[in-house]
């Protein structure tokens, strides 16, 4: 069971909230290309949309209807071309015949680690949105395709690799405070992923992590203080806009508080209804405000405002009750995947989809066993369990959603431009001096550095692969640097840590690279170990946080302290860079580090070293 909020997580409550107004203020004088203006000319342009979807709405079969309630998954980076994944999941081989089988409202691209593998490079991306595209424009009622993904920024929930453009995540974007960064990065984003054919980015996350030991959200999040994260909430749904993608905040009411990870439990958050209006609703208000076009569900319990015990994806109260009639969205809802054990793990396939559609949701993601979900809804609409009138609601807005997009206009890219587009040279130079401006100090005992200029032999070792080998070239690529690699790995075992700290008694400074978080439930444990054993041998150490930067907690004597809240080559350069002087260091922390096994409070929110 989740423990209720501490002190210290309360915390949140007292950091800036004086800024959540201001933000909200802000964010409602602007609005997205899809929800322009305001006043008799913007609600008579919302009206013949709604009025033009609920004509399209009529013409509709049933099955037509219950189709475009589905996002789904395809394998395969052609549309013509079968693939084995295909044929397990849905019968069929290539991803135009699952197009024209399930006529579904949306498909979410994913990357080669979870299967799919969608997203080679850009022209192939583009070919596929194009043929998926064609299939659904011949299948039933020929209604275009929303083409989702999940492309969050940083180094953790991201599908598009090289070429395209490598932006900090959310919490490296809020050390650096700055609203026209976010809203920078986002439109970058946007760009690239509407020149490959993604119409709706799954972002930003609009989470308040104010739990240090949550498996799930972490840098995921702007951080801990609802304002700063209200605000820059608000300004990656504008910057998602003005790169013409669809925007959707995530995980509704809020998953910040939590130590379970939904894709593998059920979370319980034990906030307040006073917490949850001060702590996790401000970003969500702030998305609205701002004119987000979805907002996506949590399979997280919150007895505050549903005490049945179902997770939000599947309450009304939560769902209908709070977002839809009390916080006025009038945009889509769609379910987090629907085959996280979150949700699956309580309702079966032929349950989940039903009951998320009763709670107010529009369109269902990743439902498991697609056929045996396909046809509950089907027959739960024909038995009048869910009314014509609520399935022809979602069908209207997803229709409506579509026609903002413009989608039945021009649901085609230039395959050409993607290859322009992505990974553009004045994309990167804006992403690196935006990351630039993110790297935190957080400790620096002796003023170790900016180091000096000096020749210098380095070790650097420490957690992953990539990670400590883009550490030592950027080293390495300096005047009088050399640099060795020694890897260690997430938990480092006795030997290894013994064979690190032999190797650095022959370096002048030890770079050691730390993801507790990679060390799942051993939370970091034997890294902290290492990085006191490269300390004992005298050696100077800089240690390098490349995920969360609440690692210190396990070492705070370590000599010098850098956060950089990913793991992404950008990140990594300008970490090194930092450490040499050539950049001041800017960022400052998004969330207070708590003092480990304590209430007390090791660096605040705020902290941040410069030179």
């Amino acid at each position: 069971m989740q423990q209720p909020a501490t002190p210290s997580r309360r915390q949140a409550l007292a950091t800036g909230l004086f800024g959540v107004t201001a933000a909200l203020t802000a964010s409602a004088a602007l609005s997205s290309p899809a929800h322009a203006g305001t006043g008799p000319a913007a609600a008579s342009g919302t009206d013949r949309v709604r009025a033009r979807a609920r004509a399209l709405v009529r013409r509709m079969s049933l099955e037509d209807k219950v189709g475009q309630l589905f996002v789904v998954e395809v394998y395969g980076q052609a549309a013509d071309t079968a693939s084995a994944g295909n044929r397990a999941l849905y019968g069929v081989d290539t991803p135009a015949e699952v197009v024209a089988k399930y006529r579904p409202g949306g498909v979410i691209y994913f990357d080669a680690r979870r299967g799919p593998d969608n997203v080679r490079d850009p022209l192939r991306t583009a070919r596929l949105s194009n043929g998926l595209q064609r299939a659904a424009r011949s299948a039933g009622a020929r209604v275009p395709l929303l083409v989702s993904i999940d492309q969050e920024g940083g180094s953790v929930v991201y599908r598009l690799t090289d070429p395209a453009t490598l932006l900090p995540g959310n919490m490296a974007l809020a050390a650096g405070r700055s609203t026209s960064d976010t809203r920078r990065s986002a439109e970058i984003t946007g760009l690239e992923l509407a020149a490959v054919g993604v119409n709706q980015n799954y972002a930003p996350v609009a989470d308040v992590n104010v739990n240090p030991e949550n498996p799930v959200i972490g840098v995921r999040s702007f951080g801990s203080d609802p304002a700063l994260c209200a605000s820059l909430v608000g300004a990656s749904v504008s910057g998602y806009h003005r790169g013409r993608v669809a925007s959707a905040a995530k995980h509704f009411p809020g998953h910040g508080d939590t130590d379970t990870d939904s894709h593998t439990g059920l979370p319980r958050i034990d906030h307040t209804r006073e917490e949850l209006e001060h702590i996790d609703l401000p970003p969500f208000r702030a998305a609205i405000a701002r004119g987000v076009d979805t907002i996506m569900t949590a399979h997280i319990v919150v007895p505050a405002l549903d005490p049945s015990g179902v997770p939000a994806t599947m309450s009304r109260p939560i769902v209908t009750g709070l977002l839809r009639e009390e916080l006025g969205f009038e945009g889509l809802i769609v379910t987090d995947a629907l085959d996280m054990q979150g949700a699956s793990g309580q309702f079966p396939p032929d349950v989940a989809p039903v009951r998320a559609l009763e709670a107010g949701c529009d369109q269902l993601v990743l439902a498991p066993e697609l056929d045996t979900a396909h046809g509950a809804v089907l027959e739960a609409v024909r038995s009048g369990r869910i009314p014509a009138s609520r399935l022809d609601a979602s069908v209207e807005r997803i229709l409506a959603h579509k026609l903002r997009r413009d989608l039945f206009r021009h649901p085609y890219v230039d395959e050409q431009h993607a290859v322009r587009t992505v990974g553009a040279e004045h994309h990167r130079t804006d992403a690196r001096a935006i990351t630039d401006r993110t790297v935190t100090l957080v400790r620096n005992e002796g003023s170790l550095l900016p180091l000096s200029s000096g020749a210098r032999s380095v070790l650097v070792t420490g957690w992953g692969v990539g990670t400590t080998r883009a550490l030592a070239d950027a080293v390495a690529e300096r005047p009088g640097q050399s640099a060795a690699v020694l890897e260690t790995g997430a938990v480092p075992s006795a030997d290894r840590i013994t064979g690190a700290a032999r190797a650095a008694a022959g370096h002048g400074l030890v770079i050691v690279s730390v993801n507790a978080a990679a060390a799942g439930s051993e939370k970091g444990a034997a890294q902290a170990r290492l990085v006191q054993a490269l300390m004992d041998t005298g050696t100077p150490v800089v240690a390098v946080a490349v995920r969360n930067p609440y690692d210190i907690r396990r070492f705070p004597g370590v000599p010098a302290y850098l956060a950089t809240y990913s793991y992404g080559a950008p990140s990594l350069r300008a970490a090194v860079r930092t450490a040499y002087g050539d950049l001041s260091p800017a960022g400052r922390l998004p969330v207070a580090i708590p003092a480990l096994g304590s209430t007390g409070t090791l660096y605040p929110f705020g902290h941040g070293l410069t030179y």
